[in-house]
Formats: structure tokens, sequence, C-alpha cells
């Protein structure tokens, strides 16, 4: 069974997980933090998360989830180097 987050402020969300790496984590957030000063994608959706009343937060939490999952399916696509590497 999922526990609440937090100290009572759950806002229905669930702690899946208590472990992870934190230099994993670490270096999202960086990635975070940059991408919402430079990438224009990425300011534009704050802009609008922000319009729609999510703190910064929960902004770059949303963030994070969406750039692991990006990252996830860049390490699991076999790249054409490997193929190349493969085959010779």
């Amino acid at each position: 069974m999922p526990r609440p987050r937090g100290s009572g402020n759950t806002n229905g969300r669930h702690r899946l997980n208590r472990g992870g790496n934190r230099q994993a984590n670490a270096a999202l957030y960086r990635a975070i933090i940059v991408r919402m000063r430079w990438h224009p994608p990425t300011i534009a959706y704050v802009e609008r998360r922000t319009a729609a009343g999510l703190s910064k937060k929960e902004i770059i939490r949303c963030l994070k989830r969406f750039l692991a999952r990006e990252i996830y399916r860049l390490l699991a696509e076999p790249s054409s180097s490997t193929e190349l590497a493969s085959a010779a």
C-alpha cells in the first residue's frame, strides 16, 4: 500500500519508492533549472503551469519526470553507432 508523502500535506500524491539514485536526481534537477532559464519550450511550459496555479516546486517535479522519460527513451533505443559496430 502506498505511503503518504510528507507530513499531512499530501495533495493526493503518494511516495512510490523511497530509494533512488541521488546523483541522477541532482543531475535531473540541474538540467531542469538550466532548461527553465534557456529552453524556450520549457519556459513556455513553466508560464502555462504557473498561470494554472502550480507552484515552482510542483512544476519542477513535473519537468523532472518528463526529462527522465525523455532520457530513458534515448537510452533504451539502440543507437546507429551500436548497430554499425555489431554489424561489422
